[in-house]
This record gives C-alpha cells, structure tokens and sequence, in this order.
C-alpha cells in the first residue's frame, strides 16, 4: 500500500497552530480520542455547533477507527496520531474549505525526526460522511475502504441528494513520530495570501 510509510528519510508536513502553541508530540496522545492535537493541527474536529453535528463527528470516527482495527490494523489511528497535511497546499485547500476551523491560526512546517509511521488519506472522505444523510453499514464500509486505501473522493462518483457531491481533496498525514518545527516566514488564517 502506497499511502503508508514506516521510515527514517526526512519528510515534511503542514500544520495549523494557535500562535502561542507548540508542535505537540504524538506520544502525548494516546488515550486520548479527539484531542487537542485533532483541532489545533489540522482543525480535524468540526466545533460542534448542535448535538447532530456532534454525533455525525462521533460516528464518523468512530468508524473509520473500528474499520482500520479490522482491515487496517498496521496504519497509525486517528485517534492516536497527530493529524497534519501532506503538503502546504492541503493545509491551504482546507483552510478554503473550514476557514472557521484555522482562523487565528499560523501555517506551520513541520520535518520529520528519526523514524516515523505516517499514513495519506483524503479528509474530503470525512466531510461526505459528515453530511447530513443516512448510510447504510455496507455504504459505511465502502467509504472506510476508499478512505484508508488512500482513494481520493475525486476518484470515486459520490452523490448526496440525488446530485453529483464534487469536492477538491485535502490530504490529510496520520503521523506517528518525533517532529521540529522548521522556521520560515509565518502564514496567518485570516489573512489570504498573506506569507
């Protein structure tokens, strides 16, 4: 599988940070589901604005998580990994899309340090499951398949409502690993194009 890497050559990643916020570690989250790394990396986590929003979240990771424990148990967890970007352009394309989910907050470079498990997948897959519509265990499967398989939704002909759902993907790192922030000039959220 091509979306997984288990290596020590460098690599580098993008990230969203609160100003004052420093790279966390990945180590500092097990246990911990949903946590603070899901919204101040890479703004995972929608802000719940109602109790459907909330449980959509829920479910959806809930089973993206019980799917890659049965088909996919070598790839890092969501719950247990640090959510980041493959590229500044992801970070850029997400920050497009959930401008609420970054404001105030500064684009960060992050390089690998040591050896690391890093997974790819299309966070677009999360916003479709997100959407207000009823699927099915087998519809459910399907799209935990694309979405650990590293399929993007571009790939796949996704409706919702009867109606074609095209949505740009945004590449979202399943990292697990040591990692330093790598100076450069800062990029703001609210700002467009300010670098």
């Amino acid at each position: 599988m091509d979306n997984l890497i288990r290596d020590g050559a460098p690599l580098e990643l993008f990230a969203w940070l609160d100003a004052d916020a420093e790279l966390p570690a990945w180590d500092r989250l097990k246990g911990c589901p949903f946590g603070a790394a899901h919204g101040a990396l890479a703004g995972a986590a929608p802000r719940p604005d109602d109790e459907l929003s909330t449980v959509q979240n829920y479910f959806a990771e809930y089973h993206l998580e019980y799917f890659r424990q049965r088909r996919f148990n070598h790839f890092p967890s969501r719950l247990h990994a640090l959510l980041l970007f493959a590229t500044r352009i992801d970070a850029d394309t997400y920050r497009s899309k959930h401008p609420a989910r970054v404001y105030g907050k500064h684009q960060v470079r992050a390089r690998t340090q040591g050896a690391y498990l890093c997974s790819f997948h299309d966070a677009s897959w999360l916003d479709y499951l997100r959407l207000p519509h009823s699927l099915g265990f087998g519809a459910l499967d399907e799209i935990a398949e694309h979405y650990w398989s590293g399929r993007t939704v571009e790939d796949i002909g996704l409706t919702f409502m009867n109606e074609p759902w095209r949505e740009a993907p945004v590449i979202e790192a399943l990292f697990q690993g040591a990692l330093e922030a790598v100076s450069g000039a800062p990029r703001t959220a609210w700002l467009p194009g300010f670098a």
